[in-house]
């Protein structure tokens, strides 16, 4: 099994959401940060990977069709090389709508956390937003730069950009598949990522 689709997009632009449409979609079993959080297996690997050591993707992705959200989304430049028929999905928000979001949900468990070796410091603090994940100015850029990129280097035929509320049509078309008869899924509000956050 190789992966079938890569996701570009940053956490808290609809990942959650996506995951669970790709997985009803047949793209799944879909890796996600909630995959690295629920396995042991998983997370050895991805810290070991944000550490420095040399990516074994098929290992990392061993069992998966898909993935979306970090820590994947941070090697997407690599992914869509070393998976070149998978197709490209960046999932987007407004800029300022993801930092609303970003600010009431992943930066506080960042900043909460006693562990330097978990992704959320080592991966997505240090490396996505350089150390300074509390700087509104420089995430909202780093966000937008990472748009930017990835709008600049996959060829559009390869890539479908999946705004909050675009639902099935365009994603189904993207990727050759009927659209469902069921809703398209509505997954970790904020509400519902910090009630999580709780009970861990």
């Amino acid at each position: 099994m190789s992966l079938m689709v890569i996701g570009t997009g940053f956490g808290r632009t609809g990942t959650d959401s996506m995951r669970e449409a790709l997985t009803m979609l047949g793209f799944g079993p879909c890796h996600h940060m909630s995959e690295v959080m629920g396995h042991a297996k998983q997370k050895r690997l991805w810290r070991a990977l944000a550490r420095g050591e040399a990516p074994d993707w098929a290992q990392l992705f061993a069992g998966y069709k898909s993935c979306v959200d970090w820590p994947s989304a941070f090697y997407w430049r690599e992914l869509i090389e070393a998976y070149p028929q998978a197709r490209v999905i960046l999932t987007w928000r407004s800029p300022e709508s993801w930092w609303e979001s970003f600010e009431r949900t992943i930066l506080p468990a960042i900043v909460g956390s006693k562990d330097q070796e978990s992704l959320g410091i080592a991966l997505v603090a240090n490396q996505v937003f350089g150390g300074r994940p509390q700087d509104r100015a420089h995430a909202i850029a780093v966000y937008r730069d990472n748009v930017e990129a990835v709008l600049n280097t996959v060829p559009s035929e390869r890539l479908l950009v999946h705004k909050l509320g675009d639902g099935w049509a365009p994603l189904c078309s993207h990727l050759g598949v009927p659209v469902p008869d069921e809703p398209y899924p509505a997954r970790n509000s904020s509400q519902e990522f910090r009630a999580a956050l709780s009970l861990n």
